[in-house]
């Protein structure tokens, strides 16, 4: 079957190399008629992916507009200046810095600036939906900042009040007794708001910095839809793909006092010449997310997580926190199935057209790389156009292929209905051919 970019854009891009161009075609097929759930995913407009692949990329440009090492740099630097004011603008900050790689380079410069090595650091928890650069043994963050951990609170049991969300007296507590020099809020898997006023108060409790990463919410808070930390945190930290919908690469927020701090930390001390093509697409993507039709699909995006979240629950599965008030929905499997693991369960929804990603639970008696939970994203398919009733259908369909998920027919039939939905929703219907 020839991928759905039939007019081959990729064929013309890269002429005399048809094994790429080929590849291409094949993710663009994949992308187009597969659910893509992952919740740190979405679709660019063209006009990034536009930017992104611009001759930009050709020009070395270490340094900051105005203070570069290398000529010619005179247009780059406008480039640059107008992605860092139009971040400034979208976020309500005094000062931007665009030129992360990624959130995780964001935080670790963020971690440089403002501490010593051996400083403590308190930070969500990993197994209740922490991220790496939050103290994984794994990462390079704890190898050199002493890192102590808050988590959620227990599940109840009851559906009114469900549980595992932040406990902020225990944040309180270890803050009290760590002393920690930076605290961390953010997750990687979290599926509620998180508000900065309780984060901010503790810090100033305890003398510390309040570090805010907006990775995942990025999108919402500029759409309006959350609570926005600029102006509560000392430091906000964010990607902008994900829910922001633009290139994959970090940004750091601050204010103008903290600046020269946080730019030094970026480069040279993590980092040498920036990608000002991706950079040249942030300003794209903060430009896109400034205008009234971003606010309305940010709170589409809640919207559908809820109702996809919804969805499952009837179908058996235990939503963990009871519920979602952000793009993420994390789902507990033991209830619909004991015997079903996260990753069984991934590579079932994989081979059904479903992409998703396994994830642990508050407290998984499983390792990482098995886990007893799914994360599922709807920021993806809102932007392909997709409502409430197609995510109510997309948690039948989860539903019916994990009940059969050894059953090849049914995992066929599932197939056939994601390419059917999808089909009424290309991510990129202007390129879309016969």
């Amino acid at each position: 079957m020839s991928h759905p970019f039939a007019a081959s854009p990729f064929d013309a891009w890269l002429e005399g190399d048809p094994e790429v161009a080929g590849l291409l075609g094949k993710e663009a097929e994949r992308q187009s008629t597969t659910l893509q759930l992952i919740a740190s995913e979405n679709f660019t407009s063209p006009a990034v992916l536009a930017a992104s692949g611009s001759i930009l990329t050709n020009k070395y440009a270490e340094g900051y507009p105005g203070r570069r090492y290398y000529g010619g740099n005179a247009v780059i630097d406008e480039v640059e200046e107008l992605a860092r004011e139009r971040a400034k603008a979208l976020f309500g900050a005094d000062h931007a810095n665009v030129q992360p790689h990624a959130g995780a380079n964001a935080n670790l410069a963020v971690y440089q600036a403002l501490l010593e090595p051996g400083d403590t650091v308190l930070a969500m928890r990993l197994d209740h939906g922490g991220h790496l650069t939050h103290g994984s043994p794994a990462s390079i963050t704890s190898k050199v900042w002493r890192f102590v951990s808050y988590g959620v609170s227990p599940a109840t049991g009851d559906p009114d009040k469900p549980g595992e969300t932040i406990d902020f007296d225990q944040v309180a507590d270890i803050a009290r007794r760590e002393r920690p020099k930076l605290i961390v809020a953010g997750s990687t898997a979290y599926a509620r708001i998180i508000d900065p006023l309780p984060f901010r108060e503790i810090a100033d409790s305890v003398g510390a910095r309040f570090l805010f990463d907006a990775a995942h919410p990025a999108g919402l808070i500029a759409g309006g839809v959350h609570p926005s930390p600029v102006g509560v945190a000392d430091v906000v930290t964010l990607t902008t793909h994900k829910t922001l919908r633009g290139p994959r690469g970090g940004a750091i927020l601050c204010d103008a006092a903290l600046a020269k701090a946080i730019d030094g930390a970026v480069f040279p001390g993590l980092q040498g010449g920036p990608l000002e093509h991706v950079v040249a697409a942030k300003a794209v993507a903060f430009a896109e997310a400034a205008r009234p039709e971003f606010h309305r699909y940010a709170a589409q995006v809640v919207a559908n997580a809820a109702a996809l979240a919804g969805a499952l629950a009837g179908e058996g599965f235990r939503l963990v926190s009871g519920g979602t008030e952000n793009h993420q929905v994390l789902v507990d499997l033991r209830p619909f199935d004991p015997e079903l693991t996260g990753k069984v369960a991934q590579e079932a929804l994989d081979r059904a057209g479903i992409t998703c990603n396994r994830n642990t639970i508050p407290d998984d008696p499983r390792s990482p790389f098995i886990t007893s939970g799914l994360r599922l994203g709807s920021a993806a398919e809102t932007t392909a156009g997709m409502g409430v009733s197609e995510m109510r259908l997309v948690g039948e369909l989860i539903s019916t292929t994990l009940r059969h998920r050894d059953d090849e027919q049914v995992r066929g039939e599932v197939r056939s209905r994601v390419r059917e939905l999808c089909a009424g929703f290309p991510p990129y219907p202007s390129l879309a051919g016969a």
